[in-house]
């Protein structure tokens, strides 16, 4: 292992071309630096430096000019590792619930928008049913989280409407006998709009497919296997818009966060959500 304290002395005396102006640099005896720079020779086994005829200007040799670049990268990064360490050693870390449906493509690219930003901080997500997202943040598993909700039902940091449309596949017929859902579990609104509105309308319905997966939702949907409400933004090629089901008033996407105030990091989050949400849903 290569000495950093050797290192350091060696590149101070190529920096001065002396022995003795390096000894003053780093305050030690020029016997003390130049016994340093012998060590560090038989270390790695070659003669390092040259000097002229009068003993007092130094410069490298081939291994040595090798030995200076290395030197000087391992130097900097010692320094870094320890800058790093002293400003960043309990950094705060932002949990943040995201809903199963909601596409993580368009997240990832807002939090490393937050990053570039803030690239200290240190960021988690969690996924799930708006439901377990409450509670999350109830107990504090997360401090800030995206949710599905009626709309107005509860405070919020900024709120916007999701429309939502029923969808079956494109070759798919369900205008006769008992309609078919594809569902998310119980608590979930889209379930929930589903079964109360077809019940109202006095429609037949049965679930035929369940999943927490948005993917597995879509996927049940466009082979057939039976109709569902989902946000209009997750509407798939492969799915057709029903027109002959009950109207479907539009949901509520909030941003909610654990009660109490805010740290610094967090409203940034906020404040940062709120603006690129409220750019991509216009």
């Amino acid at each position: 292992m290569l000495d950093l304290e050797l290192l350091k002395t060696f590149v101070c005396v190529v920096d001065e071309g002396s022995f003795t102006r390096a000894a003053e640099r780093v305050h030690r005896t020029q016997s003390t630096v130049s016994q340093q720079v012998r060590k560090l020779e038989k270390m790695v086994g070659h003669t390092l430096l040259l000097r002229d005829r009068t003993g007092q200007n130094i410069s490298v040799n081939e291994h040595g000019e090798m030995l200076i670049q290395y030197a000087r990268r391992m130097l900097a990064m010692s320094s870094e590792a320890l800058e790093a360490l002293a400003n960043d050693v309990d950094p705060e870390t932002l949990r943040i619930g995201v809903p199963e449906d909601f596409d993580s493509r368009r997240m990832t690219s807002i939090l490393a928008g937050f990053k570039r930003v803030r690239p200290k901080a240190r960021l988690e997500t969690i996924s799930g049913m708006s439901t377990d997202l409450k509670q999350n943040l109830a107990t504090g598993v997360i401090d800030i989280a995206l949710v599905k909700r009626e709309p107005n039902s509860g405070p919020s940091w900024a709120t916007w409407p999701e429309p939502l449309v029923w969808v079956r596949g494109v070759e798919s017929n369900f205008h006769n006998g008992v309609l078919p859902l594809a569902l998310f579990p119980q608590g979930c609104i889209y379930r929930q709009r589903a079964i109360r509105l077809l019940d109202v309308a006095q429609r037949p319905w049965r679930v035929a497919f369940g999943s927490h997966s948005l993917t597995s939702i879509q996927a049940a949907v466009a082979s057939g296997l039976g109709v569902s409400v989902l946000p209009a933004s997750a509407v798939l090629p492969e799915h057709t818009v029903c027109t002959d089901l009950p109207e479907l008033a539009p949901a509520e996407l909030a941003l909610i966060s654990r009660e109490g105030a805010l740290t610094g990091l967090q409203r940034g989050l906020v404040e940062f959500l709120r603006q690129e949400l409220g750019e991509s849903s216009n």
